[in-house]
């Protein structure tokens, strides 16, 4: 079946890591990856306990179409209380670390406990160890680790995810990066995995996965590939990448630009995907190279770059050759928050940047959305060059924004500070008006004003500012009214949590309705799956994660979004004139969902979920 049924519990303060079978009960209600993560994450620890508590889990888990057959077959989550937000994390991730781990036998491995010095994790199928990572990886960057693993145990094909610099210094927003440049990038997941001290796990598997009906599989996973390979939208994702939101959102008046002071960027042909596709007048290559796919895949939207090593940021012999090779490109995410949110227009330092981001294992929305804040915080003189350390913090300032993702990878001088997070970092300064965040977690690439839905599904989203958690974007492009944005919020809130458990892409999306997965999870796992069993699960999943932060302390206070969004209308695009109505919008998305007035879950919904009753 696609469970595998087995999952690696590794116990960091006892030195153990023992296999023990799956909860198959749990698996039926909650399917895999993201709602499988949580509801162990939920049964096993305290969510008012710190995030950086031994106690706190670290959850790797796939999904039963992981390492199938299954176009983007190749997800993971990282699922554990958030470093970032206090909040409950689940942190995505492709390349094919995810499909590995399947292939060594397993559904998930929780770390739990904190090791006495720096280790990292080695699985070689059924055998795994606990190894000393004091004099070979710690303090390496993300790249050098998987360098230098692969190395030691001589296997160029061992999968391995691990953190950074940021990671170990406890950046708030570090994540966890596999492949070199694919993470599980939000929330602080690799914050936590440093306050364990885990430096990485490696991950060598050579056993299959064995759908439990094969035929009826394999016939859903046909009809899947006819429908996906001609999509448009798989063409424009090969092709494009998701960079062209870039300049459908800045038309709109929705691409949050001078920490959302703007919504539209004067210089977006600057840093848009035809700057990256044209060559450069220096060399006359273009920034972007090619395009790259994860495990399964047969989209293939991940960009490729080289940026142009002779650029101002890149200084010294030895960088210059480090930074002259391919490497992850800019996405829209890593492109709105590297550019017009900290203003700045320039395309090679905005991929320096990045791969800096990359290497040291840091979020790079987070990253470029605190610099932001810091900007305003600067121009405003909150903040002087004696903070800073002599860097000038203007918006638009490119030599400022690589030097920070430098200090801030590595934990130095004013980098600390930048290390904090939006929310933290404004508080600290004394304007926390100035952090564009929800629940400390930074906005991605969408401004609330002309996204009605979006803002709704930001203020609720379980894992703070988050724009994969739900799809209203169709309705936000057609209309700025915020009538009917609660159910499609809610609607695709529950869909997402779903897709997002199955182990696929939810670029799939783009050309498979719910009932297409549902047809390769019924092929893949026992029983019968339908889209209304898989849509039911998904409105579980988002329910269970609600008593998560429930119990962590949170409140329908928290679920809002900064007074720049509710009270400063936007000036220009689609939102000119308009604030987020979300007090319009929250009362009816709480009613839809079944929760009272004040979001909290009644009995009564829990029973119809057949949620967990541990709260009671």
């Amino acid at each position: 079946m696609g469970w595998q049924g087995k999952i690696l519990r590794v116990d960091l303060t006892a030195g153990t890591a023992e296999s023990e079978p799956l909860n198959m009960e749990w698996a039926r209600d909650y399917l895999g990856s993201r709602g499988l993560g949580s509801r162990y994450l939920y049964e096993e620890m305290n969510p008012a306990a710190d995030s950086l508590d031994p106690e706190n889990r670290l959850i790797f888990a796939t999904g039963p179409l992981t390492g199938t057959m299954a176009s983007t077959g190749g997800r993971y989550t990282v699922i554990t209380k958030g470093a970032l937000t206090n909040a409950i994390a689940c942190s995505n991730s492709g390349g094919y670390f995810g499909a590995e781990l399947k292939f060594a036998g397993y559904d998930m491995i929780i770390v739990q406990g904190k090791a006495a010095h720096p280790v990292y994790l080695m699985i070689n199928d059924d055998k795994a160890e606990i190894l000393d990572a004091r004099d070979f990886i710690w303090g390496d960057t993300v790249w050098d680790t998987e360098e230098k693993i692969k190395a030691r145990h001589q296997d160029p094909q061992i999968k391995i995810a691990s953190i950074g610099k940021a990671g170990e210094e406890l950046v708030r927003y570090a994540c966890v990066v596999n492949d070199r440049d694919r993470a599980a990038g939000r929330s602080g997941v690799g914050t936590v995995m440093g306050s364990k001290m885990l430096k990485a796990i490696a991950i060598r598997g050579t056993l299959g996965v064995t759908p439990d009906k094969p035929e009826e599989f394999m016939t859903a996973v046909r009809a899947g590939r006819e429908k996906l390979d001609p999509h448009p939208a798989r063409n424009r994702l090969m092709n494009h990448g998701t960079m062209p939101m870039m300049d459908t959102t800045n038309a709109y008046g929705s691409l949050p630009t001078n920490n959302c002071r703007d919504v539209q960027f004067d210089d977006i042909a600057k840093v848009n995907v035809r700057a990256m596709q044209t060559p450069r007048k220096s060399d006359r290559k273009a920034n972007l190279i090619s395009n790259k796919a994860c495990f399964g895949c047969s989209i293939g939207c991940g960009r490729v770059s080289k940026m142009d090593p002779s650029h101002f940021s890149v200084q010294g012999d030895e960088k210059k050759k480090k930074y002259s090779g391919a490497i992850g490109g800019l996405e829209y995410e890593s492109g709105f928050s590297l550019a017009s949110m900290v203003g700045v227009n320039d395309i090679e330092a905005a991929t320096y940047a990045n791969m800096l981001c990359n290497e040291h294992g840091m979020d790079p929305i987070s990253f470029g959305v605190t610099v932001s804040a810091a900007m305003e915080l600067y121009e405003t003189g909150a903040i002087t060059m004696e903070q800073t350390g002599g860097i000038d913090l203007k918006f638009g300032n490119a030599e400022a924004l690589c030097k920070l993702a430098e200090l801030a990878g590595t934990g130095e001088g004013f980098g600390k500070d930048i290390g904090l997070g939006s929310k933290r970092l404004c508080e600290k300064y004394g304007h926390p008006e100035f952090a564009m965040v929800v629940k400390g977690q930074e906005f991605p690439g969408y401004d609330t004003r002309a996204m009605q839905g979006m803002g709704l599904a930001y203020a609720t989203s379980s894992r703070g500012a988050c724009h994969m958690k739900a799809s209203p974007f169709v309705d936000d492009f057609t209309h700025v009214r915020p009538d009917g944005k609660a159910t499609i919020v809610k609607t695709t809130q529950d869909k997402s949590a779903a897709v997002d458990s199955t182990g696929c892409c939810a670029f799939a999306g783009n050309a498979w309705g719910l009932d297409d997965y549902a047809a390769q999870i019924h092929g893949a796992c026992e029983g019968d799956w339908d889209e209304t069993r898989l849509m039911e699960t998904g409105e579980r999943i988002f329910n269970l994660e609600r008593l998560f932060n429930l119990e962590a302390g949170m409140t329908k206070a928290d679920d809002t979004l900064p007074q720049r969004m509710l009270k400063e209308a936007a000036k220009s695009g689609a939102g000119k004139g308009h604030v987020t109505e979300l007090e319009k919008m929250l009362p009816e998305y709480y009613e839809l969902r079944g929760w009272d007035p004040d979001g909290n879950v009644p009995q009564q919904t829990r029973q119809r979920l057949n949620l967990s009753s541990r709260t009671g």
